[in-house]
């Protein structure tokens, strides 16, 4: 059986939450009564090929996710990966922050890629479903159905095979509506162009640079689910996600 690894993307330093954040890593805070990154988790369940998760953080917040795991009970292996960054300004970057995991831990197959500020409602199953049947990297989409908000996300076109034929970052004028969310699987054969982009970008920190880059090489398709999505980036928009997750 092929395997899959997961890797939560939870090095940044979230500035943007300010004061929250200061001595708290993001995927930490509570979102409906548990941590963010909780549910993240939650949602990898039943992935019987995934067998181990790796949440990649910084030196600053790496004793915080040693101290959450410590009290966590779950059947597959978690592996806490500091990446050695200090603050905002010296961190790798979510490009950077996978090629060292992937390098560290010596991972050489599939791998699922998932923000550790992403909360979504849609299946894991689905996506990993979609990219065994299309043997392919995916992206997994939102359609925002506004040209106005489009402009705050990376945004994808797809041709009717769904296949990825055009990324633009925060674009002026979208070509579409779909958003690229922050969970991806990748393929063990795309995840060896990532030093090539790496060395392409000199330090590439959205992972859309890495999603344009591949695309432009090779078959990357989107995968657009309709459930519920929050990019949790703002005091505002984990104020949302609370309520919402509260009242579940």
């Amino acid at each position: 059986m092929f395997r899959i690894k997961a890797i939560i993307l939870c090095a940044g330093y979230a500035t943007r939450l300010y004061p929250l954040t200061r001595n708290k890593p993001k995927p930490l805070l509570s979102v409906g009564g548990k941590p963010i990154i909780e549910h993240i988790i939650g949602r990898l369940d039943g992935i019987g090929s995934l067998d181990a998760i790796y949440v990649v953080t910084n030196d600053k917040f790496s004793s915080h996710f040693n101290e959450w795991k410590k009290g966590l009970r779950h059947p597959k292996e978690i592996v806490i990966v500091n990446d050695g960054t200090l603050s905002n300004e010296d961190r790798l970057g979510a490009i950077g922050d996978i090629h060292f995991v992937i390098e560290r831990e010596r991972i050489d197959d599939d791998v699922l890629v998932i923000g550790g500020d992403n909360l979504f409602e849609f299946s894991l199953l689905h996506l990993h479903g979609f990219f065994l049947k299309k043997k392919r990297s995916v992206v997994a989409l939102y359609d925002v159905k506004d040209r106005k908000l489009a402009s705050q996300y990376g945004i994808v076109s797809l041709d009717s095979s769904h296949r990825i034929i055009d990324f633009q970052e925060k674009p002026a004028k979208p070509k579409s509506t779909l958003a690229s969310t922050a969970c991806y699987i990748f393929s063990k054969d795309d995840i060896t162009e990532l030093g090539k982009c790496i060395r392409e970008h000199r330090k590439p920190d959205n992972l859309g640079d890495f999603i344009k880059y591949l695309s432009s090489h090779r078959e990357v398709y989107g995968f657009a689910f309709t459930e519920r999505w929050f990019d949790i980036g703002s005091h505002e928009q984990l104020r949302e996600a609370d309520e919402w997750w509260s009242a579940r």
